[in-house]
């Protein structure tokens, strides 16, 4: 009779397992992955398709909105489904016809407000479903606390970080916050990111933003989030810049030791 405990070998660096999510210190069954753990990955792979692919339930999004006293706008990309989507990229960085001619007539009949707050699908549903709402919430109220006059949240059904830049520069916002799924790993189906511009407007690239990323449970906290995010808007603010030229240096109070020195590590 096999002796069921050979049939698994495992793996010195087991023990390492309770610190990460990464898959390491799985062990092995011959020259493959036991069951359980490929059963596991291939649960993690479904998710994070299922991530891409099932639609933002917009409605229910925009109650949660709503439940917080945000206001909200329904807008959509140049990408007409998921499919083109995801096979043309540039058609999720600009907004479709009546889109655009919604914000033009708005901004025609409403003074600018000082950050347009947008909200796009991005590549994780799952992410804005379950984390936008509340994001977008804390951003808010600190945004208020600052005095900063902000626009209703756009939501852009199959929007790329780009679309934002377009609908800063139709409202005539000096800032842009946009909050967007990110692209899942198999640890991670449902991370939100944030991306930030001083002064958006077509044609800018990733160098003119800075991001905030992996909002979700076990990564950044809404609230983290919102404290590193409202650090680089009053930098933003007194310097005109963002992007490259902006380092987030909003965590510095937590790398210094007891003595208030700086970690030699960090040098």
């Amino acid at each position: 009779m096999t002796d069921k405990s050979t049939i698994v070998t495992p793996d010195s660096w087991s023990g390492l397992r309770r610190h990460t999510d990464a898959r390491i210190g799985l062990g092995r069954s011959g020259i493959s992955l036991p069951t359980r753990p490929q059963l596991e990955f291939q649960q993690a792979h479904a998710r994070a398709r299922d991530a891409v692919h099932i639609p933002l339930d917009v409605a229910a999004l925009e109650q949660a909105l709503a439940d917080s006293g945000l206001e909200s706008l329904r807008l959509h990309s140049q990408a007409r489904d998921r499919a083109t989507y995801l096979q043309r990229p540039d058609k999720g960085r600009r907004l479709d016809a009546e889109s655009a001619a919604m914000l033009k007539q708005i901004s025609a009949h409403q003074p600018a407000r000082d950050v347009a707050i947008v909200v796009a699908d991005g590549l994780s549903s799952a992410a804005v479903q379950r984390h936008a709402a509340i994001v977008a919430d804390a951003v808010a109220q600190r945004l208020k606390a600052e005095g900063l006059s902000r626009t209703p949240v756009c939501i852009v059904q199959q929007g790329r970080v780009a679309v934002g830049d377009e609908i800063g520069e139709l409202l005539g916002s000096r800032l842009l916050i946009l909050l967007i799924g990110e692209r899942p790993g198999l640890s991670s189906p449902d991370s939100l990111g944030v991306y930030y511009t001083f002064n958006p407007r077509v044609g800018l690239t990733d160098a003119a933003r800075n991001c905030i990323s992996n909002i979700r449970p076990a990564g950044m906290t809404p609230d983290e989030a919102a404290e590193r995010l409202m650090w680089l808007v009053k930098e933003s603010l007194t310097r005109k810049i963002s992007g490259v030229d902006l380092k987030d240096k909003s965590g510095e109070a937590y790398e210094l030791d007891g003595d208030g020195n700086r970690n030699f590590l960090l040098e």
